[in-house]
């Protein structure tokens, strides 16, 4: 399944800047930053379940925002793209 994974961390506090690496980085494991604080991640269920939980436990529900997005595939259909920023399609051919 494709997801879309945006957040908002609250950064005003060392803790806070700390939230934000780690959320990001977990983030990584599953798919590619577009943005700053957006991720296209393919995944299957349990490994969106496993990042779901690892993001959770991340999150101050209380400051922060963390939001998935379920996308329609194929990608290319569902999404136009405009201005600087390359996405990399890890299902084609990665050498040309």
């Amino acid at each position: 399944m494709w997801v879309l994974v945006t957040y908002d961390v609250a950064t005003e506090t060392p803790k806070g800047q700390a939230r934000l690496r780690r959320v990001a980085q977990s983030c990584k494991n599953y798919g590619q930053r577009v943005q700053k604080s957006v991720f296209e991640c393919t995944v299957n269920d349990v490994q969106y379940e496993k990042l779901k939980r690892d993001l959770l436990k991340e999150i101050d529900s209380h400051n922060d925002n963390l939001r998935f997005y379920k996308l329609q595939e194929p990608r290319e259909k569902s999404v136009e793209e405009f201005g600087i920023g390359h996405v990399t399609d890890f299902q084609g051919p990665l050498v040309v």
